[in-house]
């Protein structure tokens, strides 16, 4: 689907074409639906839309900065949804996911029939900063690795000087930087060690739609005020919600989950 004279969105549907429709939100931002992702619904029930949000997955240019706001997002969305002719949906949203899912829903309530949210993320301040360095007394040796790719004098502002390499003009710095910074996540990711699922997270069309997209997120593309998702709950408090959150999810803590819960 083309979105604009730049953006353009891959998006597919699998399941029951009469069932209940559901459309599912990927994480990062950046990292892309997968077939995998599939498995959270019963295709003999759901009718479900998966797509790769702007510069991620499949949707092309991978990375691309330009237009590319949690509102192009939520836009891209109900253009898809009118596309489709679907009147009401489930929305489904894991980690990044779900702080979009919640956006879109007090933006779009009256096209939501339920929300299920997974490892809530609200792209706060002190959400960036545990990202960013406080997961480090979890994981220290993935943070060294992560804050070492930098020169020492760069070391104070890990989030600005990431940016300028993941926006290089040299593409080589750009997706050193980009693996890195996407394999600390990968190993945050999961409480054990888990090789496959951090290789993935290292593939060149993985590392450069994840680490371009959450720094510019981080950097460029925060809400009015800090908190404002937690501000506007009562524009979605009356639609049905299912809230997963596990009590050792490291990249996404629990913290958040409970005040959008309370």
């Amino acid at each position: 689907m083309a979105l604009d004279s730049v953006h353009e969105m891959y998006w597919e549907q699998c399941g029951n074409p009469t069932g209940e429709p559901v459309v599912f939100l990927h994480g990062g931002p950046g990292v892309g639906a997968s077939p995998k992702d599939r498995r959270f619904f019963d295709p003999n029930h759901f009718r479900v839309v998966l797509f790769d949000q702007r510069g991620a997955g499949r949707s092309t240019p991978l990375g691309e900065l330009t237009d590319n706001t949690i509102d192009h997002l939520v836009d891209d969305i109900e253009r898809l949804r009118e596309s489709l002719g679907i009147d009401r949906w489930h929305v489904f949203g894991g980690s990044w996911g779900s702080t979009l899912a919640l956006y879109y829903a007090q933006c779009h309530p009256n096209r939501c029939r339920s929300l299920i949210l997974r490892g809530i993320f609200a792209m706060r301040q002190w959400e960036i900063d545990w990202w960013l360095n406080d997961m480090g007394r979890i994981f220290p040796e993935a943070w060294r690795e992560f804050v070492e790719h930098l020169p020492e004098n760069e070391r104070n502002d890990l989030l600005e000087n990431y940016y300028w390499r993941l926006t290089s003009e040299d593409f080589e710095e750009q997706l050193a930087a980009a693996k890195v910074w996407s394999r600390y996540e990968g190993v945050c990711c999961t409480l054990l060690p888990n090789p496959q699922f951090q290789a993935a997270f290292e593939r060149p069309e993985v590392a450069l739609g994840v680490a371009r997209l959450e720094a510019h997120y981080f950097r460029n593309n925060r809400f009015t005020p800090d908190d404002l998702l937690l501000q506007q709950v009562d524009k979605v408090r009356h639609i049905p919600a299912i809230i997963v959150q596990g009590r050792y999810d490291i990249v996404c803590p629990i913290a958040t989950a409970d005040e959008l819960h309370r």
